[in-house]
């Protein structure tokens, strides 16, 4: 894996960066602010992301913010430029969706994905602004989705592996009637510095566990655990290099302004007197293959590039990890040429250990 690939298989879109949840480990540093984007914004980045999907499947995924805040009339606008090829993705808290935003998610074929940690007890840290507990509104809104049929995935934050708690959580969504679940270790990044450095075995068992209870009920895609399946199969039959990227996911994310983060959604919005904001480009005056072709001239991206080489260099998980997420980097180095990260360790190298594990449980169980 070497650069920055220059086609994307998808973009995310922030078109707002308001939120009307404060949740405690949101990154997000303009969540109090209520800037939109424009339709002009929208339209440019759709004059280069149709022609990619005339060729190939290609996803717009909407998130802020809540892109909920903008309303339905603010996000159709916003949609109207992108040809029906395109597939339209949206995360959202869930805490505004209705009858009303279930019929507009149907009339414009939106997939949705909603962000919940669990049953009541686990969703402390996702509450409105002033306080209230968020749960029985994110409630209210999966019930909508599920009354008018609408298939929908989670995403899960998990801010303390502990014994008992993957059954749990498995439980919890195979009752809310998800049909993906990704599940997203607690990471410090952004505005959010609360450490997430836990024990190798606590972060090892938590997956290990939830690898035991999707086996036993699979009812649910699970991201994590499905793709690290795939990596060790392919490892085990030779074809690992036919499923892992050679390149780097570019991850366009485009803000509200219409500028141009790459690699690294978290880093939108924020400012270093090293770096800069991050930006590699504008859509309004450049168009978005153009700035992805011009990756590696922007500094930073060059030292992240230069931090997984170091990475392939002393990793031997680095097959299945292909070097982290820069931002993780930046907000626990402040830097992007380090190598391992506590995100590292929480939700890929502990993770392949954890799968492991329970295969070795299961074998060891069974001879």
């Amino acid at each position: 894996m070497r650069g920055v690939a220059t086609v994307p298989d998808y973009v995310v879109m922030q078109p707002t960066t308001l939120c009307n949840l404060d949740c405690s480990y949101c990154y997000l540093p303009l969540r109090s602010a209520n800037r939109q984007m424009p339709r002009t914004v929208a339209a440019a980045v759709a004059e280069t992301v149709n022609g990619w999907a005339a060729q190939r499947r290609f996803s717009v995924v909407w998130h802020g913010g809540e892109p909920l805040a903008l309303g339905r009339d603010g996000f159709a606008a916003l949609l109207g430029p992108f040809d029906a090829a395109v597939e339209q993705h949206v995360q959202t808290n869930a805490t505004m969706i209705d009858d009303a935003w279930c019929e507009f998610f149907a009339a414009h074929q939106i997939r949705v994905s909603v962000s919940v940690d669990g049953p009541r007890a686990r969703n402390d840290d996702r509450r409105a602004r002033g306080g209230r507990p968020a749960y029985d509104q994110i409630v209210r809104g999966v019930d909508a989705l599920r009354r008018h049929g609408i298939a929908f995935s989670a995403l899960c934050v998990v801010s303390d592996p502990q014994p008992g708690l993957a059954t749990e959580l498995y439980e919890f969504f195979l009752t809310l009637g998800c049909d993906v679940l990704g599940i997203n270790i607690e990471e410090t990044e952004g505005v959010n510095v609360r450490p997430n450095g836990w024990s190798a075995d606590a972060v090892a068992g938590f997956w290990a566990e939830l690898v035991g209870a999707w086996r036993r009920a699979p009812r649910i895609h699970l991201r994590e655990v499905e793709w690290t399946l795939r990596y060790v199969a392919a490892e085990l039959d030779g074809t690992a290099d036919e499923v892992l990227p050679r390149r780097l996911d570019p991850i366009p994310t485009i803000a509200y302004d219409g500028s141009v983060v790459l690699l690294s959604p978290e880093l939108a919005g924020f400012t270093d007197s090293r770096y800069g904001d991050f930006t590699s480009g504008n859509v309004l005056t450049t168009g978005l293959a153009e700035i992805l072709a011009a990756a590696e001239q922007t500094g930073w991206i060059t030292e992240f590039v230069a931090g997984v080489e170091a990475c392939r260099q002393v990793c031997p998980y680095f097959r299945f990890c292909g070097g982290g997420h820069a931002a993780n980097r930046y907000f626990e180095h402040g830097r992007f040429d380090g190598t391992e990260t506590n995100h590292c360790r929480n939700s890929k190298i502990h993770l392949l250990e954890g799968v492991l594990a329970h295969a070795r449980e299961q074998q060891s169980s069974t001879s």
